[in-house]
């Protein structure tokens, strides 16, 4: 019985989630020593209160660009660091198709699904020139990812004639803040939506199996009749988009296209919450759960830190201490090392003698 709970617990630490839970769960605790009501959640005016929910909802955007960025992560063995910036050309789009190019409108001068699939279209073809870079003329991904980090905020800036474009309208409030009788910030269901459509496309599709392939060996893919360049252009789409309905939602929050704030620093949020998700960053197989906790991971670290009293403009710093602290701790060198400090125990059983010991 013993053998057989110790073989339990041996899953249970070597499951991929495993340590990435514990991270957050870690972070969680400290803030609870900080402050003990964190856990707390109550209702106020008909809407949730608390640290926590405060947390899940402004770590909305951060899961659906997290989501993006563990696909083009696994199919190229680099990263997308443009996706703050595709947010700020989504949110200023989206935001002047419906001002009119008014600089404040009360009201809508175009139709709302109109400047949707117009900011959507926007950020989708950003992805579509990142992956044309990456797919077809081979240029590193933080190389080719890098023009439109450096020109988005430009472009943004181009489509809003360099003014912060106001859009005072309720109904396009809703996204980034409460929906009429619902206790739950909005943003919440927009990144659950995003989470469970992308997992149902990847169980239900070959896709999942076609960017891992890619990503671990892309010349091996070839041969067996596999278009990597045009799985890495996808997933590069795939990526824009989502970074557009993060561009939208986070614009909706402020009713405005603030092309110098919005998504400002994200891309570096996405890239830490797909490590500390415990996905690989050179490519291959990759869990979107794992990137889902490590985004709530980021976002309760910054929460941590701002209850701390930590200066706005100081936050990176701290930030980047604790990250390299966790992201050391589920590095392989590091389970090596510690595991050979530990006293040698019994050779490990191959599956059939475990089986077999199970048995008896």
């Amino acid at each position: 019985m013993a053998d057989n709970g110790k073989l339990h617990l041996k899953k249970i630490t070597e499951h991929h989630l495993f340590l990435p839970l514990v991270c957050l769960a870690v972070v969680l605790l400290a803030n609870v020593i900080k402050t003990p009501n964190f856990f707390q959640v109550s209702i106020n005016n008909g809407i949730l209160y608390g640290y926590v929910v405060d947390v899940i909802n402004r770590s909305s955007e951060l899961v659906i660009l997290a989501v993006g960025m563990t696909l083009v992560t696994a199919a190229s063995g680099g990263q997308d660091i443009s996706v703050g910036s595709v947010m700020a050309v989504a949110g200023a789009v989206c935001c002047q198709v419906l001002s009119g190019g008014q600089v404040s409108v009360n009201s809508f001068q175009n139709p709302f699904p109109l400047a949707v699939l117009a900011a959507l279209a926007a950020a989708a073809l950003c992805g579509a020139f990142n992956g044309l870079l990456v797919s077809k003329i081979n240029i590193p991904p933080m190389v080719a990812t890098l023009i439109l980090y450096t020109a988005g905020r430009g472009i943004a800036q181009l489509v809003t004639n360099g003014q912060i474009t106001y859009v005072r309208v309720e109904a396009y409030k809703l996204a980034g803040g409460y929906l009429p009788g619902c206790p739950v910030p909005t943003p919440v269901f927009f990144a659950v939506g995003i989470v469970v459509l992308v997992s149902i496309i990847m169980k239900t599709t070959t896709l999942r199996l076609y960017i891992e392939s890619v990503g671990i060996n892309g010349s091996a893919s070839r041969l067996v009749g596999l278009n990597s360049t045009r799985i890495k252009f996808i997933s590069y789409v795939i990526c824009g988009l989502l970074a557009g309905v993060a561009g939208i939602v986070a614009s909706s929050r402020i009713y405005s296209a603030d092309a110098n704030n919005i998504g400002i620093y994200l891309e570096m949020d996405a890239i830490l919450a797909v490590a500390l998700g415990g996905n690989l960053l050179g490519g291959g197989k990759f869990s979107l759960a794992g990137s889902v906790i490590g985004a709530f991971t980021i976002q309760a670290l910054t929460t941590t830190l701002y209850a701390m009293n930590v200066a706005a403009d100081q936050l990176p710093v701290y930030k980047a201490i604790v990250v390299i602290i966790i992201v050391t701790l589920q590095s392989s060198v590091f389970r090596r090392f510690i595991t050979s400090k530990l006293p040698a125990g019994r050779k490990p059983l191959t599956p059939v003698e475990q089986e077999v010991e199970v048995q008896s």
